[in-house]
């Protein structure tokens, strides 16, 4: 179970931009998570941390996809970084994991490479364009908890810094209807979909087993909604079981019209088409009451 401990955080910002390179830490130890957008990536192969062994994040959004994720690790950050930048046109961030006391070890970085992978996957945030899934190399016992710990930190700090690589997607305190804490499940049946989601703190989240139709309509062939729907097959987000489609994992998508969309190969007004078992809608229990709230 994640550490839910209070924790102080520390964020430096080199040249004054909180939209530039950040430095992230926990003051009590010695893991530095270093955001960098892609285009000040020379003004990081400037700094000292280049030159050590590092794990790293690329971060990439496309129109037709989740956000895209590549994890690796080098023994020299700036070289790796440099070839990136060559190969890689996907990413417009990314976050290098290194420590103050710069005694990071080509196993430690194995390791971790290998762990926040395979997290990275059960997860289901991101999709992740690694070509495969890293390998645990030997690992000594006491290396292996360091390397735990290093990992649990790097956790923190990723989310920390907006990238929520390793958060789960049910187990956040969900967004409630009524005064108890307990999560509002909604069904939506559009189109002979037969699905479950719920409202999280991230946005509208599709639940394991959720099915439905495979066939898109003519209407958004071609469109980024179809696109969506190929790349949640693509990607094994969902299974193709006949004419019908039935999601693998619990998926974040962001908005219930997205969901809906997914499920039912159609454009759809998701506040309308989810439901409670007793008929109520997304809009009446989540957007008008938001909206009162305000008031």
């Amino acid at each position: 179970m994640p550490d839910t401990t209070p924790k102080t955080i520390e964020i430096f910002l080199p040249n004054g931009d909180p939209r530039g390179i950040r430095s992230a830490e926990i003051t009590t130890r010695i893991v530095r998570a270093i955001e960098v957008p892609r285009a000040l990536l020379p003004a990081f192969l400037q700094m000292q941390e280049s030159d050590q062994v590092g794990l790293y994040f690329l971060f990439g959004q496309s129109l037709e996809s989740d956000p895209e994720l590549y994890i690796g690790q080098t023994g020299t950050l700036r070289d790796r970084l440099k070839l990136h930048e060559k190969e890689k046109a996907f990413w417009n961030r990314a976050v290098v994991i290194v420590t103050l006391t710069n005694r990071l070890t080509q196993t430690h970085a194995l390791f971790l490479e290998w762990r926040a992978i395979n997290e990275a996957k059960s997860v289901g945030r991101y999709s992740l364009v690694n070509g495969n899934a890293g390998g645990k190399p030997h690992t000594p016992a006491p290396l292996e908890a360091e390397c735990v710990e290093i990992y649990e930190t790097t956790r923190i700090l990723l989310a920390t810094l907006g990238h929520p690589v390793f958060e789960p997607l049910i187990t956040k305190q969900p967004v409630t209807t009524e005064a108890s804490n307990e999560q509002q499940i909604f069904f939506c049946k559009a189109s002979g979909a037969e699905g479950r989601g719920v409202f999280t703190q991230d946005g509208f989240v599709v639940l394991h087993g959720s099915s439905g139709r495979k066939e898109s309509v003519t209407s958004i062939k071609g469109t980024t909604d179809d696109e969506y729907r190929e790349k949640l097959i693509a990607d094994q987000v969902v299974r193709v079981e006949g004419d019908r489609i039935i999601f693998m994992k619990d998926h974040l998508v962001g908005s219930p019209s997205r969901g809906a969309m997914a499920l039912s190969g159609r454009t759809a007004n998701g506040w309308q088409e989810w439901k409670t078992v007793d008929g109520r809608t997304a809009d009446e229990l989540i957007r008008q009451r938001s909206i009162g709230s305000k008031d």
